[in-house]
Parts: C-alpha cells; sequence; structure tokens
C-alpha cells in the first residue's frame, strides 16, 4: 500500500515563478509516489486576510493554477479546507491535548513576539487567537488524513514536529488512534531571483506572475535589476539574475550556448530579457490556456474541488468517529 503524503496551498498571492519551481512542481511530482492529498487553505489565509472576494478569487486561482500545471484530480484528493468540518471538530480536540509553551515556541508566533518586543510594543500587539492557535488547525489538517508525510522546506519542519507531538499526546491517551506524520524535505533548490535580485517572494514584491497576461508579464521581466555592462563586455552568467531565471526554463542546449556568448561578450540584457519572455509564454501556453478556461469557469473548477472533498470526508469521516468514541462523544 502506498504511503500518503498531504501538500496545503495557502491562498495568500497570484501564483508566480518562484512558486512553481520551489513549490507547485516538486509537490505534483510526488503524486506519482504516494496517495497524494492536496488541499486549498482557505481557513489558514483567515489569520491575516480581511477580504472576502480577495479570499474567494485568491482561492479559485491558486486551485486553478495547480490544475493547470498539471495536478491530475482523477489520481489525487484535491478539496478546500473549508469543505471539512471534521478538521475543525479536531481542531478543538487537539487544543485540549496541547499546552500553551509549545504553541508559544511556534517560529510564527514567535517571530511576531519578538518583533513587538524589540520595537517596544506589548509582545501580544497583533497577535490573534488565530494565528497562535495555527500549528493546531495545521496539525488537524495532517492528522485527520493519517498523512505518513508532509512535504516541507526546512523553515517548515516545525509544523509537522508539533503535529507529531500532539498525535503522541493523544495517543498516550486515549490509545494508537493517530498515525504520526515525519515531514518530507525535498533537496535543497537554488533561490529562483526575483527582479530586484532577491529571492522571488510576493513579500518582496518582485515576483513574475504565471499567468498574468503577456504585457504585464513582459513589463515584469524588462525591471529585471542587471549590471552596467555594455553587450560587448565578457559577463559572467552566474552572477546574471536574468540568466539565473532564464536556466530553469530554457532547453539546456540553448541555456548552455547563452552561458558561453555570455563568457565570450557580446550579449546585450535587452536581448536576454526578450529571449526570457519568449520562452516563458512558450512553456507555459498550454497551462494559461487551461488556466484562463478554469477561471473563466468556476462551475468546473468548484465541481472538480467538490468531488474531491467528497473523497476526503468519507475518509475523515471514518477516523473522527473513532476519535469521538475514543474521547467519549460517542454520537452513535
Amino acid at each position: 500500500m502506498l504511503k500518503r503524503a498531504l501538500t496545503g496551498i495557502k491562498p495568500t498571492g497570484s501564483p508566480h515563478l518562484g512558486n512553481y519551481l520551489g513549490a507547485i512542481k516538486p509537490s505534483i511530482e510526488l503524486s506519482r509516489k504516494y496517495d497524494a492529498f492536496y488541499f486549498v487553505a482557505d481557513y489558514h489565509a483567515l489569520t491575516t486576510l480581511r477580504d472576502a472576494k480577495e479570499l474567494n478569487r485568491l482561492s479559485h486561482e491558486v486551485a486553478a493554477a495547480w490544475l493547470a500545471l498539471g495536478l491530475d484530480a482523477s489520481k489525487v484528493v484535491f478539496y478546500r479546507q473549508s469543505a471539512i468540518p471534521e478538521v475543525f471538530e479536531l481542531t478543538w480536540i487537539l487544543t485540549c491535548l496541547t499546552s500553551k509553551g509549545l504553541l508559544n515556541r511556534a517560529h510564527a508566533y514567535k517571530a511576531l513576539v519578538d518583533r513587538n518586543t524589540e520595537e517596544g510594543k506589548d509582545p501580544d500587539y497583533g497577535v490573534n487567537a488565530g494565528l497562535f492557535n495555527y500549528p493546531a488547525l495545521m496539525a488537524a489538517d495532517i492528522l485527520i488524513f493519517k498523512a505518513n508525510f508532509v512535504p516541507v522546506g526546512q523553515d517548515q519542519k516545525q509544523h509537522v514536529e508539533i503535529a507529531r507531538d500532539v498525535a503522541q499526546a493523544f495517543n498516550h491517551s486515549y490509545g494508537k488512534i493517530l498515525t504520526l506524520p515525519e515531514p518530507l524535505i525535498p533537496r535543497e533548490l537554488a533561490a529562483l531571483p526575483g527582479i530586484d535580485g532577491r529571492k522571488m517572494s510576493k513579500n518582496y514584491d518582485n515576483t513574475i506572475p504565471l499567468f498574468a497576461p503577456a504585457k504585464q508579464v513582459k513589463k515584469r521581466i524588462m525591471r529585471i535589476v542587471t549590471d552596467s555592462k555594455t553587450p560587448e563586455e565578457p559577463k559572467d552568467p552566474e552572477q546574471c539574475n536574468v540568466f539565473n531565471i532564464y536556466r530553469h526554463f530554457g532547453e539546456p542546449r540553448d541555456v548552455e550556448q547563452l552561458a558561453d556568448e555570455y563568457r565570450a561578450g557580446g550579449v546585450g540584457y535587452a536581448r536576454v530579457k526578450n529571449l526570457l519572455h519568449e520562452t516563458l509564454m512558450e512553456r507555459f501556453s498550454g497551462p494559461r490556456a487551461r488556466y484562463e478556461a478554469l477561471m473563466a469557469d468556476q462551475k468546473e473548477l468548484d465541481g472538480i474541488l467538490r468531488e474531491g472533498a467528497e473523497r476526503a470526508r468519507m475518509l475523515a469521516g471514518e477516523l473522527m468517529a473513532r476519535i469521538r468514541k475514543a474521547v467519549g462523544i460517542w454520537l452513535g
């Protein structure tokens, strides 16, 4: 029997090239090795997002993007977190078994407290209970589906460790019911530079969106920071932000040839930016068409997510019945 892997996708921004290389592509590849579950973590977004229309738009965008980029909903379980009420019932049970000290050490909460302290504010300024209890909800997301593995970056490993600790506390009190998850940390990928040279991130507003209109994508690409060398001067391709994006999307032989031209001299940055734009438009033309079709027909998109939620709820309901009985809230 295949081991189960679970991936949560937080809808906090339009998908960009950095998301694709760092999360979407490697996560979709896992579906070939595991019994894979994917969910749009819309309730997680409520800790910071206060615009209902924006949350709905972003949830549709992220779901459409993953499907367009190769996620096969017929071979995985793909759903919206908000469609699984068992997750939230389990969250309450888990919070009653989770020490406040454990939540105090959660990275997101601790970072905000440390920043407030440095700025001379009350330590809990701007902290809502949702942010503080975030790890308990994440634990419920994982544990309700008996996930064996959770793909995460090194900086998110703690979330899985907390889920494991909470599961152990539950099993100690009520018997071996919850599966202990393990983090699945992919090999470290080189950070994709954004248009300002820093790591591509929506936090820096330096991203290149995957499915924005072609003119908008080109405008962002033309803003990529470069040095002041003339086209005739030899250049180190490894030090060029444009090349370091292109290398991930161009054909290997084309990338190698361009690198040789950099070193020999004769390459202008405007030419490489235009090449990058043409390459991205060609590379993502098929996914772009699928994405636009899904966004134009959100009934189809909602139907895919609804079907996934029905499959997910069958599994969640079975485990939740055992959990209710174990804790003494048995509904018969």
